[in-house]
């Protein structure tokens, strides 16, 4: 009877403890903070990515992922669940990014912000709260990476083509002109030592011409400016050119007023004169002895004293 006592005794108090152990257990594990559920819709990869993976705004951690899904409305689409602590500060502007941790290759979610729509996060009802995903550092080096591959490869077939046959025997050819032209080169300073050795009497000269330009240049000017001087002499109110128009001008009238009226006087004597001596000239032709018997006497005219007609009548 006292056995089976101590066996009961045992059993209620393995009992107790264990009802104390799971009691206990519930109140350590109990989480007091309060968390806001969000939703990340998106078409990317996430590989590496579990649930309970951490959650982490600006490097701090304020959540986890709860579940991972597809979207049973939109194909090809996951849903991602979040539980956020609630004073996490997420805007409209809030974005979730893909991170990897050192080298495990564990995956975790970083939210960061742009600052651009500080207003709250507007939630559905149906949808709940969404935050979108971008690309990550890794998602953009995997897109990058295939441009780059690619590229790789168009300038691989690039080069095959530049360096066939014939480009080839072309660009052996440009390598020997180029080594010919190098050799040129290197005979080309004992060429240019004469002209070196000559350049400075050429600076000589060259400065010894430009103080002889300076000079010419200086009489240049001084002959200039007497030149205008002169100028201003011949051209002043008392100058020789003014004088001179002066004096033309006082000729001119002298010649208008007095001197042509009396050649004119003179012309037309001359002209009587020269018709005087004509009308001699020419009684000297007709009659030659009029030079002794002088004029033959004028013939009465109609009316006078003497006068006959052609029949001889008077």
């Amino acid at each position: 009877m006292e056995s089976k006592s101590h066996a009961l005794i045992a059993g209620v108090f393995a009992i107790s403890l264990a009802i104390l152990a799971g009691v206990l257990a519930l109140w350590l594990g109990k989480d007091e903070i309060q968390r806001t559920p969000y939703t990340i819709a998106t078409s990317l990869k996430v590989s590496g990515l579990n649930i309970q993976a951490a959650v982490r705004y600006k490097g701090i951690k304020v959540g986890k992922v709860t579940d991972i899904d597809f979207d049973s409305k939109v194909p090809g689409q996951l849903l991602l669940s979040l539980d956020i602590v609630s004073d996490t500060p997420v805007t409209q502007s809030t974005y979730a990014t893909l991170g990897y941790q050192g080298v495990t290759g564990i995956a975790f979610i970083e939210l960061d912000d742009d600052g651009s729509k500080p207003a709250a996060v507007i939630r559905d009802p149906q949808l709940g709260a969404r935050i979108p995903l971008r690309p990550g550092l890794l998602q953009e080096v995997e897109k990058h990476g295939l441009a780059i591959l690619n590229q790789t490869e168009e300038l691989s077939k690039r080069l095959n083509a530049l360096l066939d046959q014939d480009n080839r025997a072309s660009l052996t050819n440009a390598v020997k002109q180029i080594g010919k032209t190098a050799a040129a080169w290197e005979g080309l300073p004992a060429k240019l030592d004469p002209v070196l050795s000559e350049l400075p009497q050429t600076v000589r000269q060259a400065k010894e011409s430009a103080l002889a330009f300076k000079q010419f240049s200086d009489n240049a000017k001084n002959t200039s400016n007497n030149l205008n001087l002169l100028i201003n002499n011949l051209h002043g109110e008392n100058g020789s050119l003014t004088r001179l128009s002066k004096n033309v001008e006082d000729m001119s009238q002298s010649l208008q007023y007095e001197t042509l009226p009396a050649i004119n006087n003179l012309v037309r004597d001359a002209g009587s004169t020269l018709r005087t001596i004509n009308r001699g000239a020419e009684t000297f032709n007709d009659r030659p002895q009029s030079l002794i018997f002088g004029a033959k006497p004028v013939s009465a005219g109609p009316g006078e004293a003497g006068f006959k007609n052609d029949n001889g009548n008077k």
